[in-house]
């Protein structure tokens, strides 16, 4: 539920409603854990935009995922 909620945060954040946090509230998550998923959802968001922008590479010493070392 969560990694659906922060997709839609990321890639439709202007679709986002009450259901939407609603949802959250179902699967168990309180109002503080809401938020702290969203803020970190948004800050990883923000902050990708930033590097992306700015022409930031990727560190060439971190495996791709699923690869291993």
């Amino acid at each position: 539920m969560l990694c659906a909620f922060a997709e839609k945060v990321t890639r439709h954040p202007d679709q986002l409603d009450a259901l939407d946090i609603e949802a959250l509230r179902e699967a168990g998550l309180d109002d503080r854990a809401i938020h702290d998923a969203t803020q970190i959802i948004a800050y990883f968001n923000y902050i990708n935009r930033v590097a992306d922008a700015l022409g930031v590479e990727h560190e060439t010493f971190i495996p791709p995922w699923g690869e291993r070392s």
